[in-house]
């Protein structure tokens, strides 16, 4: 670690760290650069694992000053989104969706479709998710609102030849070019597109059904048909916009979804009682931030602009909007902004639709990383680097462990290869040589009994040797499974411990930790191979738990065995079914004697000694 540089001024702004190469690989903000920066230059215990393997890689740190710390957000984000440093979350946009821009900069400005970057004094509508749905949608509203759709080349044309073209003839264009409409006129049109993004149906229906009645009391029936036809339009491009509150609110609603070291941030705008708007953001975390610092990191993405800010802010826990993020989103709108996080109502039900969609999002995600071949294939050599092992690893191997306050405990093994899982070669250990509660000692036994097949002839074991075995847990773990692998004689076997908080790599006979690059793609793979290996070790943990909860609520009814114990899950399903049924219920069952029926009613009937709760497990 570098000395501490003096003169940190006192003022509110952005630090930057770089390494030995000047390259930056962290920014930050703070109120006080002094305050905030002092944290960093403590003794080494007294900091987190990441920021201590942060500290071994800076060499200098430089800082801006800002006016303010609402000011120092913004430019955080610009710096991280410039520059995007090792040890930052990296903030991605979302640019590929589509939206609506009108270039107000013209006098006779046409709607289209585009996913490129916002310009200055154009109005965008959006992102939409469905391009295809948008298109049908715009084609729609030409008839109740017909701007011009033509390209500026065509328009020039059209004006110098004084003739409109097609769609003008079809009712699809009102016909600048040829001034068949004056700019007041045609502004009027435009605001009407920008009330339908926005969801305002209300008033452009009254328009015009206005326009319809006062037409056909003036007996002028083609006038008539005319809005009739363009309400009848209105009415279809809205139709794929559901209505999700009838108070016709005006409000955001923001959810976030993790996934190990990756979350996807997903906002709903609703305006008027409709959804109009939906954005995503994938982001890769850095140094485990929760879900109110990535939200107050994404501010200037989600709302650049005053009139983007609602009145109202959705979020699962009001937490997750910071006093600096409030300060930021009020001091954008010039009113205060409320935060709500609802529990029940209307609110609540567009607030787990943002949710779901954020948790699909992530799973997509994911999807997507796992079925592309060169992601993987990067991932396994980005992660044979990081270890220094002698070539990528095809075959990976985890090990984790699962209890209940030292009891019923159980290991699991996963196996991936080419960043594949192949789950017929997974495994489940009983562990039979542990009493108490001795995670260590467990994970000895465990990967013992693994490595017991490690020199079998390859071509008839039942285990396959691993390039590379994870162990799930700390040092302590890691000095288990290597004592395994030594009262075995093994030397030749790759082990690398993950820790579970941290999410840094422990090799044999280091006590410095290994921090892979946030972002990569090694690092999405260790997280989802220990992800699987602690749920199919729960999920095992859990059944074992339940049999032998059965077990001991039957046990001491004469004549009720392990199979026809077996077969009265099958029929109830579950011991809670089991104890609510009645005594005519177990009689009639043509394979249980009515005896052993009425003793196993009499032993349901007893009051039963409490049970330990889902609380207690402990998912090691």
């Amino acid at each position: 670690m570098f000395d501490k540089p003096a003169g940190i001024p006192r003022h509110s702004g952005c630090y930057l760290f770089r390494d030995a190469h000047n390259t930056i690989i962290y920014v930050g903000k703070a109120l006080s650069l002094q305050q905030r920066l002092s944290s960093y230059f403590q003794k080494s215990d007294a900091l987190s694992a990441k920021t201590q393997a942060m500290m071994a890689s800076a060499a200098s740190v430089e800082w801006i000053l800002t006016p303010s710390e609402l000011d120092a957000l913004v430019l955080e984000n610009e710096l991280i989104k410039q520059n995007q440093p090792r040890f930052n979350m990296r903030l991605k946009d979302d640019k590929s969706f589509p939206y609506v821009a009108i270039d107000m900069r013209v006098d006779f400005p046409a709607p289209m479709i585009t996913r490129g970057h916002h310009v200055k004094g154009v109005r965008y509508f959006g992102p939409f998710a469905d391009v295809r749905a948008l298109r049908v949608t715009m084609d729609e509203l030409l008839q109740a609102f017909p701007l011009r759709s033509c390209t500026r080349h065509k328009f020039n044309f059209q004006e110098r030849i004084k003739r409109p073209c097609l769609l003008y003839d079809i009712g699809k264009c009102s016909g600048p070019c040829v001034k068949n409409i004056d700019a007041a006129s045609y502004r009027e049109l435009v605001q009407s597109w920008s009330r339908f993004f926005e969801g305002d149906m209300r008033q452009l229906r009254a328009v015009l059904e206005g326009r319809m009645n006062e037409a056909s009391a003036l007996k002028h029936y083609e006038a008539a048909a005319k809005a009739r036809d363009a309400l009848s339009a209105l009415e279809r491009a809205a139709s794929a916009q559901n209505v999700v509150l009838d108070d016709h609110s005006n409000l955001d609603v923001i959810a976030v979804d993790f996934a190990g070291g990756r979350a996807a941030v997903v906002r709903f705008s609703v305006r008027h009682g409709r959804i109009i708007a939906r954005s995503v953001h994938l982001v890769d975390r850095s140094m485990d931030e929760d879900a109110a610092e990535i939200i107050e990191g994404l501010l200037p993405d989600l709302y650049p602009e005053a009139d983007a800010v609602p009145g109202v802010i959705v979020v699962a826990d009001e937490g997750f909007v910071t006093p600096l993020s409030r300060m930021y989103l009020s001091g954008l709108r010039s009113k205060n902004v409320e935060v709500a996080a609802p529990q029940r109502g209307r609110r609540r039900r567009v607030l787990e639709l943002a949710v779901n969609d954020a948790s699909a999002v992530m799973g997509r995600d994911s999807l997507r990383r796992q079925s592309d071949h060169n992601v993987r294939s990067r991932a396994l050599q980005e992660l044979g680097e990081a270890l220094s092992l002698p070539e990528p690893p095809f075959r990976l191997e985890c090990f984790d462990m699962s209890h209940l306050q030292g009891t019923n405990y159980v290991g699991s093994m996963v196996v991936f290869e080419d960043g594949i899982a192949k789950k017929s070669e997974y495994r489940h250990f009983n562990v039979k040589e542990i009493l108490g509660n001795d995670d260590v000692g467990a994970m000895q036994e465990v990967v013992r009994r693994r490595l017991s097949y490690w020199h079998e002839d390859q071509a008839h074991s039942k285990f396959r040797r691993a390039d590379l075995i994870i162990i799930d847990g700390g040092l302590p773990q890691l000095h288990a499974a290597e004592k395994a692998a030594a009262s075995l004689g093994i030397k030749d076997v790759q082990f690398v411990a993950l820790a579970k908080r941290e999410e840094l790599l422990f090799r044999p006979g280091s006590s410095i930790p290994i921090a892979l690059e946030r972002g990569s793609e090694s690092l999405y793979l260790v997280q989802r191979v220990r992800d699987e290996a602690h749920r199919f070790a729960i999920t095992f943990h859990r059944s074992k738990r339940a049999k032998s909860m059965i077990a001991s609520t039957l046990e001491g009814v004469s004549g009720l065995g392990p199979a026809r114990r077996h077969q009265l899950m099958e029929h109830f399903g579950s011991l809670e079914a089991l104890r609510g049924t009645t005594l005519e219920d177990l009689e009639g069952l043509s394979w249980l004697p009515v005896s052993i029926a009425r003793s196993l009613y009499d032993h349901l009937q007893a009051p039963s000694e409490p049970r330990p709760t889902k609380g207690s497990v402990n998912d090691e």
